[in-house]
């Protein structure tokens, strides 16, 4: 895919948003703009946000707003549509994960279809990727009420890309490739602020493997 002059939307959450980074234009997205010459880079990224919808209202409201709500959202003259989330869907979300067959936004599989129906209908023949997250602290499982749940980052990683494979979309898998694991304490230090969220070395190296990830595209 030829990136100059191209216009992509960024959907998700507070990785996309910029959380860590040093200035705005240290964001990946910023990055591949500069680097590569797009004419927009458009950041549907909102801090908290998850991809399914929850059951206990959040105390920050703009958390209980999904990505299909933003998704909704994007412009449809963009030229492309990357999507990056689910890591607060597993650190603070009580949806439950459900199954393969779901179709509604009350579980995350069910919302991860949703999402991306809606995307490859709404965007059909622009290309639409989705990046699985980062690691992260704390990723084989959440305390809950004082209790470690069974379900751990890797099982919602699985689950999008289970589900990008029916719709045939195209997956970065961050998780397995991004080169950063922040539960090693020298990498936490090279490339995040606080286990979670980026550094502007993260944010460079997410950067470069989604550039040339789209480049080949």
């Amino acid at each position: 895919m030829e990136l100059e002059g191209k216009r992509i939307a960024f959907l998700g959450d507070s990785i996309t948003q910029g959380v860590g980074a040093s200035a705005p234009d240290k964001v990946f997205h910023q990055v591949i703009l500069q680097k590569y010459g797009l004419r927009e880079a458009l950041n549907f990224g909102l801090g908290g946000t998850r991809i399914a919808r929850q059951y206990t209202p959040s105390e920050n409201d703009w958390w209980d707003e999904t990505f299909l709500d933003r998704a909704k959202k994007i412009p449809l003259d963009v030229d492309a549509v990357v999507a990056f989330g689910g890591t607060n869907d597993y650190g603070h979300g009580d949806a439950p994960m459900g199954k393969f067959e779901d179709r509604t936004e009350e579980t995350f599989y069910g919302a991860c279809h949703a999402l991306m129906a809606y995307l490859s209908v709404t965007f059909a023949g622009k290309p639409v990727i989705f990046m699985t997250p980062l690691h992260r602290t704390g990723e084989d499982g959440k305390v809950v009420n004082g209790i470690k749940t069974e379900r751990r980052l890797k099982d919602y990683v699985d689950a999008e890309k289970r589900v990008a494979e029916y719709y045939a979309i195209p997956v970065l898998d961050l998780f397995a490739e991004s080169g950063m694991q922040p539960n090693l304490e020298r990498h936490a230090e090279l490339f995040f602020v606080d286990g979670l969220h980026p550094n502007d070395a993260g944010y460079a190296r997410i950067a470069e493997k989604l550039g040339k990830y789209l480049e080949n595209f």
